[in-house]
């Protein structure tokens, strides 16, 4: 859960995550900063989350990083990410798992699919979201209406395999959705409704983090590769 300056909603977040998911899990939510506000709001009251951690985000700053981090710690064979905003349905956590641990390699959480809804956000993110969810499943095919969706849940498997190679904001749901495409692993979707967040400002960068979204959108065209073959087009210096 990449979280920055989120001390003001990130208590009803975990509250509600805890409440909708039964199955023993861990909770890292991955700052920048060790001065982020939202650190004190968690480890003030450890006992009322229990399995909940934070994680201060070694790698460098931006969403990317924090997710990054976040995964490289985690220990389960299911990794969920999952916005501290409030904005994602923590009761459909345990069915995007439930999709990986039956054979998916990425199910994702989708607005864009029949049934799925978005409520609020910026106009601009959510009008190109949408025509870059619905056109990438017409031409490509990668399995779902919203590849761009942050709302997903992967094997540990997969990202072992492939790694990410994003470093700046959210594209890493349609990274490792374009890259279990480009495996010809299965993807699976389910609808979900995502609310525009109660309080604060979106970190959400559109012009800046475009050219990084278009990356993945063009590398889910192509023939079948190996896992090795993936990385050798794709990985980066960390």
């Amino acid at each position: 859960m990449p979280a920055r300056n989120e001390a003001a909603l990130i208590g009803a977040v975990l509250d509600r995550l805890l409440a909708e998911v039964s199955s023993p899990c861990e909770v890292l939510v991955v700052v920048d900063r060790p001065d982020d506000a939202t650190v004190g709001v968690v480890e003030r009251q450890p006992g009322r989350w229990p399995g909940v951690s934070c994680l201060v985000n070694g790698r460098g700053t931006g969403p990317a990083q924090a997710i990054r981090a976040g995964v490289a710690a985690a220990r389960a064979p299911v990794l969920v990410v999952t916005m501290a905003d409030g904005s994602d349905d923590a009761g459909q956590i345990e069915a995007l798992a439930g999709l990986v641990e039956g054979g998916a390699a990425v199910a994702a959480a989708s607005r864009y699919t029949a049934g799925g809804r978005q409520l609020g956000g910026q106009w601009p993110k959510c009008l190109l979201s949408r025509l870059a969810g619905r056109s990438l499943q017409l031409l490509a095919r990668p399995g779902t209406c919203d590849a761009t969706n942050s709302f997903k849940a992967y094997s540990a498997a997969l990202v072992d395999s492939v790694g990410i190679d994003s470093r700046h904001g959210f594209e890493v749901g349609i990274e490792l959705t374009a890259k279990a495409r480009r495996l010809r692993l299965p993807v699976a979707e389910l609808p979900t409704t995502w609310r525009g967040r109660p309080a604060g400002r979106s970190g959400f960068r559109l012009v800046r983090w475009l050219p990084h979204y278009l990356r993945w959108y063009a590398f889910c065209f192509g023939p079948p590769l190996t896992a090795q073959q993936v990385r050798a087009k794709t990985s980066r210096a960390a």
